[in-house]
């Protein structure tokens, strides 16, 4: 049957933006393997990781505060993202960004239901 996070479109949406990134950070310059590729992982990694810890403690408050961690580790993602863009290892219009951007709508929407509970 599977595990109740895992029915959670903002888990199934977040798993695979983890896979992108470490398919982009896969191919990023070998200087920037240790840097901004690991801590760019880090962040994806910790968005859906965030959703089952939080569903695995007592109560809404606390449920809300991992949702609120993936948010942050979200926007944490976001401005990575607009660095590789930047210093020019990502293309302006890589897929990444709606992706992220759909994760993160998922995550508001959760977030929203567990603070008015």
């Amino acid at each position: 049957m599977g595990k109740a996070h895992e029915q959670l479109e903002a888990w199934k949406v977040g798993m695979p933006l983890v896979k992108t990134i470490y398919e982009i950070t896969a191919v990023s310059p070998t200087e920037e393997r240790n840097g901004l590729a690991q801590q760019t992982r880090r962040a994806a990694v910790s968005i859906p990781s965030n959703i089952p810890e939080g569903a695995a403690r007592q109560g809404a408050r606390e449920y809300a505060h991992f949702i609120s961690i993936a948010r942050g580790s979200l926007a944490e993602l976001d401005t990575q993202l607009q660095i590789a863009k930047l210093l020019g290892y990502l293309a302006q219009d890589h897929p990444v960004a709606r992706l992220a951007v759909q994760v993160g709508k998922l995550l508001t929407g959760l977030h929203r239901k567990w603070t008015t509970q």
